[in-house]
């Protein structure tokens, strides 16, 4: 375990795989509701590097989607990338139960069932990207190309402004 670093099933599905990561905890405030704006700010970072993972259900499936905090999931594109026709976001409890994270505090890594992940294409240019380490208040660094590999995720432009 990396020193400083909370112990959660994505640290845990990181150092299994063998993936390095900098753990990177913030002070989460209770009142906040846009988690990924919310870490961005506290660790001063620019909304484009720091991703958020979101549920989605394609056709009645469900699938992951990694995106950037500063822009919202094309949910056509995310239904395209998976070979499906239609996507919703999952019903947060549904999405809680799956992954066995809370809503806030997904991480894209060590969830209880794994999911089909598409990551969006824009985190390939960075040598870095944040996600949830699987707690509110607690990211992870990772190389996205690590974290394509460890999600078994393909990449897909899914992201819009």
């Amino acid at each position: 375990m990396t020193a400083g670093s909370p112990s959660t099933p994505a640290t845990v599905a990181l150092e299994r795989a063998g993936i390095p990561y900098t753990p990177h905890v913030y002070e989460h405030h209770e009142t906040a509701t846009n988690f990924g704006e919310e870490a961005a700010a506290a660790l001063g970072l620019r909304e484009e590097q720091v991703f958020k993972t979101l549920v989605v259900s394609v056709d009645g499936s469900l699938a992951v989607a990694i995106v950037p905090v500063a822009n919202r999931l094309d949910l056509k594109a995310i239904a395209a990338a998976v070979g499906g026709k239609k996507a919703v976001l999952a019903d947060p409890t549904i999405a809680e139960k799956r992954t066995g994270y809370v809503v806030g505090g997904i991480s894209p890594v060590g969830q209880k069932t794994q999911l089909r992940t598409v990551v969006d294409e824009s985190a390939l240019t960075y040598p870095s990207i944040f996600v949830s380490g699987g707690r509110r208040g607690f990211d992870i660094e990772v190389a996205p190309a690590d974290l394509v590999r460890v999600t078994e995720a393909t990449s897909a432009a899914i992201a819009r402004t």
